[in-house]
C-alpha cells in the first residue's frame, strides 16, 4: 500500500501504535487478572517504550525480512490480498517473540525464568497478535490509510 517512504513511515508508525496499544491492553489485563476501564489509561505508561521500538524493529528490520520471507511462500503475480495476508503473517512471525522477548525484559521480572517467561509470554501473545492483526488491526489501518492516501 504505502507508495514512498513517507507513506511507508505513516503506515508503519499507525500500524505499530494500534498492534502495540492493543497488546499492552491484554498483557496488562492478564497481569491484573482481567479487563477494566483502568487498563487503557495503564497502557499508555508501557507504550512511551514499546511503540518507539516496536516502529524501529518494523521499519528498519523487520519489513524488509517478512517481504523475502513472504515471497518464499507467494508470488508477485499472487492476488495482492495473499500477498497482504503472506506478510502480515510473516510480521506477527517475527515480531511477536521479539516484543515478547522485549517485554520479558523490561517488565516481567523473570529472574532465573527468563526462557520459560519469555516462552510464555511469546505463547500467550502470539494468538492474540495473530488474529487481532489479520481480522482487525490491519484492515482499520488499511483502511484508514487508504483514506488518507488514496490511490489515483
Amino acid at each position: 500500500m504505502p507508495k514512498t517512504k513517507f507513506q511507508n513511515v505513516i503506515f508503519t508508525l499507525m500500524m505499530s501504535f494500534l498492534m502495540v496499544y492493543a497488546m499492552i491492553c491484554y498483557n496488562i489485563s492478564l497481569n491484573i487478572g482481567g479487563m477494566s476501564n483502568q487498563v487503557f489509561l495503564m497502557a499508555f505508561g508501557e507504550m512511551k517504550i514499546m511503540w518507539p521500538v516496536a516502529f524501529v524493529l518494523e521499519f528498519f528490520i523487520v519489513d524488509n525480512l517478512a517481504h523475502k520471507l513472504a515471497f518464499r511462500i507467494v508470488t508477485p503475480k499472487d492476488r495482492p490480498f495473499a500477498i497482504t495476508v503472506a506478510i502480515s503473517i510473516m510480521i506477527i512471525c517475527i515480531m511477536c517473540p521479539v516484543m515478547s522477548l522485549i517485554a520479558t525484559i523490561l517488565f516481567k521480572n523473570a529472574g532465573s525464568q527468563f526462557v520459560a517467561v519469555w516462552f510464555q509470554t511469546t505463547f500467550m501473545n502470539f494468538p492474540v497478535a495473530f488474529f487481532w492483526q489479520l481480522m482487525y488491526c490491519g484492515p482499520l489501518i488499511r483502511f484508514l490509510f487508504g483514506k488518507m492516501f488514496p490511490e489515483k
